[in-house]
């Protein structure tokens, strides 16, 4: 029986010794790689085609390998410990699967991860731990959950800047249970001429 993880893992890192271009690789070298395959990815759920997205999680697995193997031969962490921190984490933060913790809807299972999140992770702000880079929806999206998970949510400012605006209407999605990013993708989808 074979096991395609194991077999990613040994040539991930055949390569970094046999392949020139592969073995001068760096965390740093490869950022925008892992950026790109990110974005590639959400490219293939918009499409809709199943083997388009089987193909750009591949992709994105190589950059996930890619660097796990970086971090092994510096001696800060093993490709084994990656995979065993996703499998710790999943098990941790699913107590209703893998515990006896009774929940039965999506929401209460979501509330669930983020109780359990929080026991792991302490935070001064409802920025901690959000990258700079996110995308400004997103982020918006973020900072308005943290803070109303934290019994605080922010006050939209009801002003006519545009930026208020933009705040109040990401404000609005989130009431809506719509994601921001992904309506403001396919609303840019759908004015596209020829669409």
């Amino acid at each position: 029986m074979s096991d395609p993880l194991a077999e990613f893992a040994a040539d991930m890192r055949r390569l970094r010794v046999e392949c020139a271009w592969k073995s001068e690789q760096t965390h740093e070298s490869l950022r925008r790689y892992l950026v790109e395959e990110s974005w590639e990815t959400l490219e293939a759920i918009d499409s809709g085609d199943p083997e388009h997205l089987r193909e750009e999680l591949g992709d994105l697995l190589l950059q996930i390998g890619f660097h796990a193997v970086i971090a092994e031969e510096a001696g800060e962490f093993t490709f084994d410990e990656v995979v065993q921190g996703i499998v710790d984490k999943l098990r941790r933060r699913n107590p209703h699967v893998f515990g006896n913790v009774a929940v039965t809807d999506a929401a209460s299972v979501n509330e669930l991860w983020e109780s359990v999140k929080a026991t792991e992770k302490v935070r001064t702000s409802v920025l901690d731990g959000l990258p700079p880079g996110l995308p400004a929806l997103l982020l918006a999206d973020k900072v308005l959950d943290r803070a109303e998970r934290a019994g605080a949510p922010l006050a939209v400012p009801g002003s006519s800047d545009l930026g208020d605006r933009l705040l109040a209407l990401v404000a609005e999605a989130r009431a809506s249970g719509v994601d921001p990013e992904h309506a403001l993708r396919d609303a840019v989808r759908r004015a596209l001429p020829g669409r």
